[in-house]
């Protein structure tokens, strides 16, 4: 059920949250009962590999050096109302860590937007990078912000191309679940880590970014039960052949709290696949904010959830209800269509007067229901925000719209507009 997603606990990682390390109180044998001793000698360790680990300890080898670590500073300003009046500093530097990876030999890092975000929407004061087996720091600059898709594009200073590292990258839509991960990162701080588990689900639909208007944007996320913790924001996840196929990004944690969060085998990465549709646009931001396509379009069903207000499909109605207001099954029904946008020249129509009813939703009729995008079925906003996610100014978007009882196509052209 596609609405649930949103009441999901999502904690961001890579925040550079802090952590205690508690070490395990391990009980020391009985003198009385020694531990029996082997019956053999263990094999030689080369000779014992597993395939599995073999194939593991490749991957590492081979592509961990394109791992970077990265830590943030970012200035913010103090929220005590008081505290000028006790000569307390008005601001304060606060400090994050993530991680992030090669993309290309012109050394451009892939990560999480959240990993190097500063205040109002920009980015941290300050960015530095650090490879694998080096202890030196260096300063990096944003390329490209895509905050709705919670990616960055960043690039560093003074690095020789023998440090730069690309990491391949691999084809998120291909997946398939239980095919091996291999996640990398800096997990609670602790540099250049390694997990391993499978991939869970490939079409888990979780809210990703961030907006000004708070908004976001909903994707289609990776589950993978690779243990992902605070830190490994931004690193890859990687199939058996070293490929990326996804970012890590999140995790569900029980608790809720932030400073409490910690991995419970639910973790999610945005696809590759994503990333490289985005790949281009955010090359070309020269410093500055890459969106998400924006259509002009009001959902019809609105409710109150537990994370704020949220657009529903039609697939979440009463069946009865639906068939006496007309609606068809499954849908994305329209309250409202902005002059001027894209959706409004392609003739997309809204509803009249909304409704409000019980439990803190509005619903307005009589608008247009869209059922299908680019081929692929819709009965909610997320349907066709996942049709957007990789388009550009110009293209063409297909759409099938039920008014009236009646079905037909009409086509969707995303021009300079949705992209501002």
């Amino acid at each position: 059920m596609k609405s649930k997603a949103w009441g999901v606990i999502l904690v961001l990682v890579g925040l550079g949250l802090g952590a205690t390390l508690l070490r395990d109180q391990v009980p020391l044998g009985s003198a009385r009962n020694p531990a029996p001793a082997p019956a053999t000698a263990p094999a030689a360790e080369a000779g014992a590999r597993l395939q599995n680990e073999q194939n593991t300890i490749e991957i590492v080898q081979k592509y961990e050096p394109g791992l970077v670590y990265i830590s943030t500073e970012a200035r913010v300003t103090s929220q005590d109302p008081f505290g000028w009046m006790m000569g307390a500093p008005q601001s304060e530097v606060q400090r994050g860590v993530g991680s992030g990876f090669f993309v290309n030999a012109a050394g451009d890092i892939l990560t999480n937007y959240h990993v190097v975000a500063g205040t109002n929407g920009g980015a941290a004061d300050r960015i530095q990078i650090r490879l694998l087996g080096s202890t030196k720091t260096v300063d990096a600059e944003v390329i490209g912000l895509a905050p709705q898709y919670d990616l960055a594009l960043l690039r560093a200073h003074d690095l020789s191309p023998r440090d730069i590292r690309p990491i391949p990258l691999g084809d998120s839509d291909r997946l398939a679940v239980g095919q091996k991960t291999v996640a990398m990162g800096a997990p609670f701080g602790l540099e250049f880590s390694v997990s391993e588990g499978i991939v869970s689900a490939t079409s888990r639909q979780i809210p990703i970014g961030f907006s000004t208007g708070g908004e976001g944007i909903t994707q289609r996320a990776i589950q993978t039960d690779a243990a992902i913790n605070p830190g490994n924001s931004g690193g890859p996840l990687l199939g058996s052949d070293g490929r990326v196929i996804g970012i890590n990004t999140q995790i569900y944690s029980p608790s809720g709290q932030a400073g409490a969060a910690q991995s419970a085998g639910v973790g999610f990465a945005i696809p590759i696949n994503t990333a490289r549709n985005l790949l281009p646009r955010l090359q070309a931001a020269s410093g500055g904010l890459v969106s998400a396509p924006r259509v002009g379009l009001q959902p019809g069903i609105l409710v109150q959830g537990r994370s704020g207000v949220l657009a529903l499909g039609l697939g979440m109605l009463d069946p009865q209800g639906k068939r006496a207001a007309g609606l068809p099954d499954t849908g994305l029904l329209i309250g409202g269509v902005a002059p001027g946008s894209p959706a409004a020249r392609a003739g997309l129509q809204g509803g009249g007067a909304p409704q409000d009813f019980p439990g803190g939703g509005r619903i307005q009729l009589g608008g247009d229901v869209i059922v299908e995008a680019a081929g692929q079925p819709v009965d909610a906003l997320e349907d066709l925000q996942a049709v957007l996610l990789d388009k550009k100014v110009g293209d063409q978007v297909a759409l099938k719209v039920v008014r009236g009882g009646k079905t037909r196509d009409v086509t969707l052209t995303l021009d300079e507009s949705a992209f501002q």
